[in-house]
């Protein structure tokens, strides 16, 4: 039975009669199932509690037999509410024990019920219980019913907030002790060791008004929530690293949409119309939103939902006078900040002098504010259990950005291995530093070039601080995967201009649009492909779409006026796909040639070479092309045809086996024949031991990200080439496929620093 119109709004008012009563915690729980089993014409309600850990405990039921109660106990994932509970969505069926996760209980009785639904009891994000209903009969229950429990669980958190209700079972039970958990794993997103003190991104605010009858005050109180959210924006906006065109703004200007989106606040004002508080609104919308973009397939939105929780997050704080994070605090000097997620913005919002690390309970290695950790030198461990949020700030903590361990409140041995490790690479950090300007040669005077691999403005300061001697990958996708429609032309070419301005006299080389396959983009409808990879992609999208790369070619022209462009084309399989990508550009150049408007003094253009048929083209390439990239990621997972995404085939192949670098070293010997430039691009070249094969095989010059120039530099001014040309040459020969271990063996014999 669906409720009646008005039935939200009395039952927001019988429930916070309950929650305002001066009833212990469990008799509250126990009247507000009851209320919940009468208002939605239920024979069951039960909540449930999640207690060390990862078990919810059956706490109170209105329906079920009364003696399971404290006794009922699932781990989360196990049966339908420990489902709810590990997904953190709401579950509706019609016929609940035809369910593959039904799990039966005999004690409780429900065997004779056939409908379920349930949703998950939300605090801060994290699942801390599941409120279910139950009828015999079976039926779908509406859409307006289980916005009514979402509800009721959101209220219900309540007591998990004051802690009367666990502490009261705890002292029954006689577990007032919990184990404290002391190291935590997670996923690597910004390499980088750190040690310091444990700091809370967000305040820990915790909504504990959540019904409202003065429903005009309330909306009141969102007006000025938002007007305060929309100006802590802006005031973000005109700082002055964020104020010139590029990454951040771009981000910025997406994430300023979303605080404005007008059906964001209708829904918010629903629901405070409903009799929730402004505050709690805004929190019913961001469960609804996260229950929404969990299940959605496509990464861009999912990726998006860092953003939304983000704004949420800051509106609620507004709204309860608490506005602002850590970073708006007296930060100490070692910070190391904890955050369920967080934007690219509020990590621009930290002093960087005293932030030594950050650790995220969620996010993803491709997420902006990954990518400007990256960028910033932030080591960053995400995908964090969710204990991690429960850390006392001030603790000491370490963070292992190298292979994702974090500690807490470390043991002396511990501790003390560790800041041996940390001051060792400190050691050798300064000691890059010592090299920057020194000579990229090794001992018997072979000249290598070393170039850094970027997409951000920030990287440019990368290349300045290690000494590289120019961008030799400059990947422009980036400004498209954060714009919710086509950058235009000028936008562009003020940010390309920037680049080249902030390069000074060192050369970028700029690769068109590599879009498709894991790159998604708002404003590109595309049809889901089985093999991504190898789908619509990159060239092949820019040449079905002319528009695009015209625009793009468009921009760059533009932006190099008077100076040099160097710019490449990715994915190209076919030479008459290179033919056609050039004719769009020669096209360009005559548009601005006819407009009287300033053109670049001198045009480089490129291929990056990926695809395996394009190596057996290269007699016909060549001739036709100012310089080649390898680009060895691409290149290595088609040569091999193993998906370097996929865990399962991490060692199905080695980039450096005898059939890989005999490839690698017939490009070599093809360009030299054409006498065409050749840059490796890839991670191949960004490891010591893979540096050493590629000089060895006649690489001369290698793009890597900025923190692999010391390594690499290093390893190269300790290699005498005329002992691993040869020792190289001998073991391409063989027919073993490991190599690897034989290589490191001859660089420890030679003294040289992998």
């Amino acid at each position: 039975m669906t409720p009646a119109k008005n039935a939200p709004r009395r039952l927001m008012r019988q429930l916070h009669e309950i929650m305002a009563s001066a009833d212990v915690a469990e008799e509250r729980l126990n009247r507000v199932v009851h209320l919940v089993a009468s208002n939605m014409v239920a024979e069951v309600c039960s909540a449930y509690f999640i207690r060390d850990s990862d078990v919810l405990e059956l706490f109170a039921t209105e329906g079920l037999k009364s003696e399971a109660v404290h006794i009922t106990k699932l781990r989360v994932g196990e049966g339908l509410v420990g489902l709810v509970a590990s997904a953190g969505t709401s579950l509706n069926l019609s016929d609940a024990q035809s369910h593959p996760k039904f799990a039966y209980r005999p004690e409780t009785g429900e065997e004779i019920y056939k409908s379920l639904m349930a949703v998950p009891i939300l605090r801060s994000g994290k699942v801390v219980g599941v409120l279910v209903v139950q009828n015999e009969a079976s039926r779908h229950y509406s859409d307006e019913e289980e916005e009514a429990l979402q509800t009721v669980a959101m209220v219900l958190a309540e007591l998990v907030v004051s802690g009367d209700l666990l502490i009261a079972q705890d002292q029954k039970d006689g577990n007032m002790d919990r184990a404290i958990v002391s190291r935590f794993d997670g996923l690597v997103f910004a390499e980088g060791l750190a040690e310091g003190v444990a700091v809370m991104h967000e305040p820990k605010v915790e909504i504990i008004e959540h019904l409202s009858e003065d429903y005009a005050l309330q909306q009141r109180n969102l007006d000025k929530g938002f007007n305060s959210l929309l100006a802590q924006i802006d005031e973000i906006m005109s700082a002055e690293d964020i104020i010139h065109h590029g990454e951040h703004r771009e981000i910025l200007d997406v994430y300023k949409l979303f605080a404005r989106d007008k059906g964001w606040r209708s829904k918010i004002e629903d629901a405070i119309e409903s009799g929730l508080t402004a505050e709690a609104a805004v929190e019913k919308i961001q469960i609804e939103n996260r229950s929404k973009m969990m299940k959605t397939e496509d990464p861009y939105l999912r990726e998006r939902l860092s953003d939304l929780d983000d704004l949420a997050n800051r509106l609620i704080r507004h709204l309860m006078g608490k506005a602002g994070t850590a970073a708006n605090k007296k930060l100490p000097d070692n910070a190391v900040v904890i955050a369920r997620n967080m934007g690219p913005a509020e990590l621009l919002d930290y002093d960087r002098d005293k932030l030594n690390a950050v650790i995220l309970q969620e996010g993803s290695s491709t997420s902006h504010v990954a990518i400007v950790a990256r960028a910033l030198g932030i080591p960053m461990v995400g995908q964090v259990d969710t204990g991690i949020l429960d850390v006392d700030e001030g603790a000491q903590i370490i963070v292992h950005g190298l292979d994702g361990e974090i500690y807490i409140s470390p043991p002396p041995e511990i501790l003390e291995s560790y800041r041996d490790t940390i001051a060792a690479r400190t050691k050798l950090l300064a000691r890059y530093d010592d090299m920057r300007d020194k000579p990229v040669v090794t001992k018997d005077g072979v000249q290598i070039e070393l170039v850094i691999n970027g997409g951000l403005a920030m990287d440019i300061e990368g290349m300045h601080r290690t000494g590289a001697s120019g961008v030799g990958l400059f990947r422009t996708e980036f400004q498209f995967m954060i714009s919710k429609t086509l950058p235009r032309v000028h936008p562009q070419a003020e940010f390309y201009k920037s680049i080249i301005e902030a390069a000074g006299a060192k050369p970028v080389t700029f690769r068109t649009l590599d879009i498709g396959g894991d790159k998604e983009v708002s404003f590109l409808k595309r049809d889901h492909e089985v093999n991504p990879a190898l789908g619509w992609r990159a060239i092949r999208i820019a040449l079905d779409r002319p528009a695009l790369l015209r625009y793009q070619l468009r921009a760059l022209i533009t932006a190099a006026a008077g100076t040099t462009l160097n710019v490449m084309f990715p994915m190209i399989t076919d030479v008459n796909e290179f033919r056609f990508a050039k004719t769009i550009l020669e096209k360009e150049l005559d548009r601005h040639r006819k407009n009287s408007r300033p053109l670049p003094k001198e045009i480089k253009v490129g291929t990056m070479l990926e695809v395996p048929s394009l190596v057996w083209q290269l007699d016909e390439l060549l001739p036709i092309a100012d310089f080649i990239s390898i680009g060895s990621n691409d290149l290595m997972q088609f040569f091999f045809a193993s998906d370097r995404e996929n865990p399962k085939l991490n060692q199905r192949y080695d980039t450096l086996s005898p059939p890989a670098l005999n490839m690698l070293r017939f490009i070599v010997d093809k360009c030299s024949h054409h006498n065409v430039p050749l840059t490796l691009c890839g991670e191949i070249g960004g490891k010591s031991i893979g540096a050493l094969a590629l000089i060895a095989i006649g690489l001369r010059r290698l793009s890597v990200a900025p923190a692999a120039i010391g390594p690499v530099k290093m390893m190269i001014r300790s290699l005498d080439f005329s002992m691993i040309q040869p020792f190289v040459g001998e073991l391409l020969s063989r027919s073993d496929s490991d190599i690897r271990g034989q290589l490191k063996s001859f660089a420890k014999d030679h003294n040289i620093r992998i």
